[in-house]
């Protein structure tokens, strides 16, 4: 950030010198509103990659818990099993509504892979197996094969070896097992190939899989250690999640508990599946992490005021409430204490689930806050906006239901100019600021509003080009980090308007973060 904020420095120096008789005046008796530290927030949505899929969450399977059937056209896993000996049990899922089930016959192997793995050399991997299963199978060979190579099993160090795992009978138990990829070995295998994990199974009988997962053994409580290492540097304040568009279908109670059993969902908003792995409690880890706090936004598209109070008790109501028993249950005994409520997202739009008409968003939105502000007096509530007629007509019914206003503003790319490109973030940023000052001036019911009610920009960037880093993944270019920088000079213009601001979206997509399987770079 320092750095994008000296490239714009120089490049308005530079600017200036160019202007013959340029004169300005400096009164340094004059102050305005402290900037505020908020304004450098990040937001995080549960789309693309930024989370799952090699974000944040250190998971490197795909549909870990089976939401297609393996062999189906969208789901990662290949089966290598003969006609008849497999199917998909609906009855007793291990997890989500159905799991698969081997119908082993001897001297007749079955087995599950999924390819497009990549890893590093001389790097410790973990995972493990959920099996249930009945008399007759002998044994399980996990293992791993690459592309475009013979590989032995000496390039891959098992623990514990792979030809020696007794399968256990009865009920789902986890298998766990670790391997590293031998250095010495690794130049043999071509940079562009990747691995494949193998679950081979052996015997006679039934063998039911629970879910698989795979991840680095240097992960962070379930989160890759390399992207944490560039958020610290970030240094943001703030974490705005779990959407965006995201969390108008996301019920949060799908995020809680053991994660091996949350189901996984077809993301209500986006592409892909959801897993679910990364819930309320993982965030609330991650902003320990980073030493940051959170900002949630609760689901006022398909979800109701009870869910979202349930909710905000879960967060932050004692151990005795029932939410906060949930809580402790799971593992979490003291309150959170979050402070920053976002009462849905983007309501004013027709993409968006649940939309609705704004007179009937403002008796939506009253009736989140009042419970809110009720279940814990010391939340601050950010209610839905967006300049023009949605806003006109919001803010004098729900004037005294806000703490924060938000808006959001997305920029395409200026190809006129560096400099029109550059200026395309404060411009928005100003015409968003100039609209509330005359909110406040002209509006009834919120021009009397004490104090002023502050914005919370909450989605703010650049939004153009090729999605190269998956979904909505785009790349950026200087002229866009200096915009950026630009509109940082300008928040501090307009420090006594704007409290809050979430740069979007953190990683990948459209974020300053980028990663790969195996890296993360700022």
């Amino acid at each position: 950030m320092k750095r994008l904020l000296f490239a714009f420095a120089v490049t308005f120096i530079l600017a200036v010198a160019a202007v013959a008789e340029t004169t300005v005046k400096i009164d340094a008796a004059q102050t305005g509103s402290p900037m505020s530290p908020y304004i450098y927030g990040q937001f995080i949505e549960h789309l693309g990659r930024c989370i799952n899929g090699g974000g944040i969450w250190a998971e490197m399977l795909e549909d870990r818990k089976f939401f297609y059937a393996p062999e189906d056209k969208d789901s990662p896993w290949r089966l290598g099993v003969l006609k008849g000996s497999f199917e998909m049990d609906t009855e007793n899922p291990f997890v989500g509504k159905h799991t698969p089930k081997f119908t082993l016959k001897k001297d007749e192997p079955a087995s599950l892979t999924q390819w497009g793995l990549q890893l590093k050399p001389d790097t410790k991997y973990v995972g493990y197996v959920w099996f249930k299963c009945s008399e007759g199978p002998e044994s399980t060979d996990i293992g791993l094969t690459v592309s475009r190579i013979s590989v032995s099993r000496s390039f891959f160090s098992f623990s514990p070896s792979p030809k020696t795992v007794p399968i256990k009978v009865g009920d789902y138990y986890k298998h766990e097992f670790e391997f590293t990829l031998d250095a010495k070995n690794f130049y043999e295998i071509e940079k562009d190939a990747s691995f494949a994990l193998n679950i081979n199974l052996k015997g006679s009988g039934t063998v039911h899989i629970g879910c698989v997962s795979l991840m680095p053994a240097d992960n962070v409580h379930g989160m890759r250690a390399d992207t944490l290492e560039l958020l610290k540097r970030l240094n943001s304040p703030v974490y705005r999640w779990p959407g965006g568009n995201f969390v108008s279908g996301y019920d949060w109670k799908d995020g809680i508990g053991d994660r091996d059993k949350r189901p996984p969902r077809k993301n209500p908003a986006w592409k892909g599946v959801e897993p679910n792995d990364f819930g309320l409690d993982e965030l609330m880890q991650f902003c320990n992490i980073l030493n940051t706090e959170p900002y949630i936004a609760v689901n006022t598209g398909d979800g109701g005021v009870k869910s979202a109070v349930e909710e905000l008790e879960y967060a932050n109501g004692t151990a005795d409430t029932p939410m906060g028993k949930l809580r402790k249950a799971n593992g979490h005994a003291e309150p959170y204490g979050v402070i920053w409520w976002g009462i849905g997202n983007e309501m004013y739009g027709n993409w968006q689930i649940g939309h609705m008409p704004v007179e009937k968003y403002v008796e939506k939105n009253n009736e989140f806050v009042d419970a809110f502000r009720k279940a814990d007096p010391k939340v601050k509530c950010i209610a839905v906006g967006h300049v023009g007629k949605w806003d006109e007509a919001f803010l004098p019914g729900a004037a005294n239901h806000m703490d924060l206003f938000s808006e959001h503003f997305y920029c395409s790319e200026k190809k006129e100019s560096v400099a029109d490109h550059v200026r395309a973030i404060p411009k928005s940023i100003k015409n968003i600021a100039d609209a509330h000052r005359k909110y406040r001036e002209t509006l009834p019911g919120f021009k009397d509003r004490k104090p002023p009610v502050p914005i919370a920009l909450d989605e703010w960037n650049y939004w153009y080009g090729d999605h190269v880093f998956g979904e909505l993944g785009t790349r950026y270019f200087q002229k866009d980090g200096l915009g950026i920088a630009a509109g940082f000079h300008y928040f501090a213009r307009l420090s006594y308007i704007f409290l809050l601001a979430n740069y979007a979206q953190t990683l990948n997509l459209i974020g300053c973060i980028k990663t790969s399987k195996t890296a993360a770079q700022m």
